[in-house]
C-alpha cells in the first residue's frame, strides 16, 4: 500500500507541475509555445523510436525529428499550408534512407517512420488552435492574443478533468475491466465518470468564455472521448511492443508520451470541429449539399 501511495503522490505531482508549465507556455504563445513543443516533440519522437525497437521495427529517428521539427516551425510561424509538402519530403526521405542505408523490415521500417511523423503532426494542432480567430484586446491593448486561446483552456480543462476523473472514480469504484488486453487497469466506471467530469468542465467554461451551450457539450464530448482513446491507443502500441511505459523521464507518468497521450486524438479533433463548425458554421450547409448529391445520384 505504501507503494502506491508514493506512486500516487509522485504521479499528482508530476501531474501538476506539468499542468502548470502547459498552461503557462499556451498562455504566453510565441516562442515559449514553440519551445514546449520542440521539447515535447524531441523526446516524444525519441520515445516512439524506442518503443518500436522493441517490436524489431527500426523507424529512422532523424528523419522523423527532421520532420517534427520543420512541421511544429511551420506550425508556430502560421504557415501550416505548407504541411503537406514536408509530409511528402519525409516520405520521400523516409524510402531513401531504406534504399541507401535500411535493414529489414523494409516495409515496416518506412511504414513506422511515416507514422512518427504523425505522432509529431498531432501535437502541432496545439499552435494551430491558438492562432485562429480574431484577436482579443485586454488592459487597454497591453496584453493582445488571439480567441483561440479560449478555446485551448477549453481544451486544457476538458482533458485535465477527463484525466482526474476517470483516475479517481477507476481507482475507487471501478470494477469492469474497459479494454482487459490492452489496458488492464482501466475501468469502465472511470471511463464514464471521466467523460462526465470532461462535461460538466467543457459546459462551465464554455459558459464563462462565451461558448454556446451546443458548442460547449459537443466540444466536450469529442475532446473527451478522444482523449481517452488516445490514451488506449498508445497503450495498445506500449502493448505490442511489450512495455510497459514509453520512458522513465516523468516520475509517476513514465515517458512524454505516457503523459500526453490525450491530447494526441483531442487536440487536433477540437481543431477541426472549432473549424468548420463553430467559426465558419458550415453543418447546416455540409448536410444540405450531401442531401442534394444523393438526390442527384438517386434521381438523376
Amino acid at each position: 500500500m505504501a507503494v502506491l501511495d508514493t506512486l500516487s503522490k509522485n504521479r499528482l505531482i508530476t501531474g501538476f507541475a506539468m499542468g502548470i508549465i502547459v498552461f503557462c507556455c499556451i498562455l504566453l504563445g510565441g516562442l515559449w509555445l514553440l519551445s514546449l513543443l520542440l521539447v515535447f516533440i524531441i523526446l516524444a519522437s525519441r520515445e516512439y523510436a524506442d518503443i518500436l525497437k522493441n517490436k524489431g521495427f527500426l523507424p529512422f529517428f532523424k528523419v522523423i525529428l527532421i520532420v517534427a521539427v520543420t512541421m511544429v516551425i511551420v506550425s508556430v510561424s502560421g504557415h501550416d499550408n505548407l504541411i503537406p509538402l514536408v509530409v511528402l519530403t519525409g516520405t520521400i526521405g523516409s524510402f531513401l534512407a531504406v534504399l541507401f542505408r535500411g535493414r529489414q523490415p523494409y516495409i515496416a521500417n518506412v511504414a513506422t517512420t511515416i507514422l512518427g511523423f504523425l505522432v509529431a503532426w498531432m501535437p502541432c494542432h496545439i499552435c494551430l488552435i491558438r492562432n485562429m480567430g480574431k484577436s482579443v484586446s485586454l488592459f487597454n491593448g497591453r496584453l493582445i492574443f488571439e480567441e483561440g486561446l479560449y478555446y485551448l483552456i477549453f481544451i486544457f480543462f476538458v482533458i485535465l478533468l477527463t484525466d482526474i476523473g476517470a483516475y479517481y472514480f477507476g481507482l475507487n469504484f471501478g470494477k469492469h475491466q474497459l479494454s482487459p488486453v490492452i489496458s488492464p487497469k482501466k475501468t469502465i466506471e472511470g471511463a464514464a465518470a471521466g467523460s462526465i467530469c470532461a462535461v460538466l468542465t467543457g459546459l462551465l467554461i464554455g459558459k464563462l468564455i462565451g461558448i454556446s451551450f451546443y458548442h460547449s457539450l459537443v466540444l466536450s464530448v469529442i475532446v473527451t472521448v478522444m482523449a481517452q482513446l488516445g490514451d488506449l491507443s498508445e497503450s495498445l502500441i506500449k502493448r505490442d511492443a511489450g512495455v510497459k511505459d514509453s520512458g522513465h523521464s516523468l516520475p509517476g507518468h513514465g515517458g512524454f508520451l505516457d503523459r500526453a497521450d490525450s491530447y494526441l486524438f483531442s487536440v487536433p479533433a477540437a481543431y477541426y470541429y472549432i473549424k468548420y463548425f463553430m467559426l465558419t458554421d458550415l453543418t447546416f450547409p455540409m448536410i444540405s449539399d450531401f442531401i442534394e448529391r444523393v438526390k442527384n445520384v438517386i434521381f438523376g
